[in-house]
């Protein structure tokens, strides 16, 4: 059990006031020190981001139980979807900064069907939301860097 709260929380940071975006800025700040100025390896960066959703939706899961549906401490979800985020895209500051700011706006406001994902049961639906607020992100991310817009 205390596996699972730790991961969850992201090491403790659920239990901060703001804990998701801080927890998506220690995501971008550990993404960025990894691979500053390069753009990630595919096959390491795909890994850690099933790795780090697919455990977070098994986890999630188990804490649900304990602390309640979509419990504020879980911010394991803000992290999993922040690397979504950040797939494919060169890690520059212009990039990392501006898939944080989109991937945060997509993850409160919760447009174009994201609210919805919290419906799926338990994990799933604590994940959820932040996939597809991740995936949205990547696309726009994409489009930035592939039409070169800054």
């Amino acid at each position: 059990m205390l596996f699972h709260k730790i991961f969850t929380s992201t090491f403790g940071i659920g239990y901060i006031k703001g804990g998701g975006t801080i927890a998506a800025v220690f995501c971008c700040i550990c993404w960025y020190l990894a691979w500053m100025g390069t753009t990630p390896p595919l096959v390491l960066s795909l890994t850690i981001t099933i790795v780090t959703t697919l455990l977070g939706v098994w986890s999630s899961g188990i804490v649900e139980k304990i602390w309640g549906k979509d419990p504020s401490r879980v911010v394991i979800d803000e992290v999993a979807g922040m690397c979504i985020s950040l797939l494919f895209i060169p890690v520059e500051p212009k990039y990392v900064i501006t898939a944080l700011v989109l991937f945060r706006f997509f993850d409160i406001v919760k447009p174009l069907f994201i609210r919805k994902m919290e419906r799926f049961p338990s994990g799933w639906g604590i994940m959820m939301d932040d996939i597809l607020a991740g995936v949205y992100t990547n696309l726009l991310m994409l489009a930035v860097v592939g039409f070169n817009l800054y």
